[in-house]
């Protein structure tokens, strides 16, 4: 979907420079351009205007306008295009447990796991998540248990976290609609956009409870990956842990 360049679009941003004018001119007209995605004006894929007309329209110098949209694709929130222009990312995150698991089919198919939503419920945020969310400690989160499979197998348990007053629609969507991949999901119902994530890697041996729910023997090593999912304005937006069974453990990584 492209974005109009005209004024009907750029008319919904603000024409003055928010922040500390003490700051350089690009880091202002940065943050500029990201209230403009984190308010989907324009949405992953979505072209932005041209460097000419963002300085036209803000009255800056090209340069000013090159340096925000670099901070920017530095910070992974757009992707530059030859020829085509600059385009808000479209993040990938299921790219990374295919870095660390192999999901295929029998037949070496690679294959993004199913989802299966096991629990959905709110409860008062105990105190780890409250910390890695960025919460007040007793905020009412929404707590979901879901299970990834490959042609019925388990091969990821996961427990996941999100604000309720942020993802109150997810809680009330019906199991049918949610799909394998929930970030378009949280962007579509709930406004909630993810731009990147930090995550960790550990190995654990696994409790009784996820034992059965990836039907393996209790003790047996798993995968933990624990990731936190930032928005456009870097606050905590989602936090999970993903439990993978070790026999499909991978690590793969490009080096440069």
């Amino acid at each position: 979907r492209l974005i109009q360049e005209g004024d009907a679009a750029l008319e919904e941003i603000a024409a003055e420079l928010p922040g500390d004018t003490r700051l350089p001119l690009y880091q202002r007209l940065a943050e500029a351009l990201k209230s403009a995605i984190a308010g989907r004006l324009w949405r992953p894929g979505d072209r932005i205007p041209s460097e000419k007309d963002l300085a036209a329209r803000y009255g800056v110098a090209a340069g000013t306008v090159r340096q925000a949209i670099t901070q920017l694709a530095d910070e992974g929130l757009v992707e530059r295009r030859h020829g085509a222009g600059t385009f808000v990312r479209k993040p990938a995150f299921d790219a990374s447990l295919f870095r660390f698991f192999r999901f295929q089919t029998e037949g070496g198919e690679r294959r993004i796991p199913g989802s299966r939503v096991l629990r959905r419920h709110v409860l008062a945020a105990p105190s780890a998540v409250a910390d890695a969310l960025g919460l007040r400690p007793e905020t009412e989160v929404i707590s979901v248990s879901r299970l990834r499979l490959i042609e019925d197998e388990p091969v990821l348990a996961e427990e996941i976290w999100l604000e309720y007053a942020r993802f109150e629609a997810f809680l009330g969507m019906d199991e049918a609609e949610i799909g394998p991949l929930l970030y378009p999901i949280y962007e579509a119902r709930c406004g909630q956009m993810v731009a990147r994530a930090q995550e960790c890697l550990t190995v654990e041996a696994v409790d009784g409870i996820y034992a059965r729910l990836l039907r393996i023997p209790a003790g047996s090593p798993v995968v933990v990956i624990e990731r936190l999912a930032l928005g456009v304005d870097g606050a905590p937006i989602e936090w999970r842990r993903s439990r993978g069974r070790a026999d499909r453990f991978r690590y793969q990584v490009e080096i440069h």
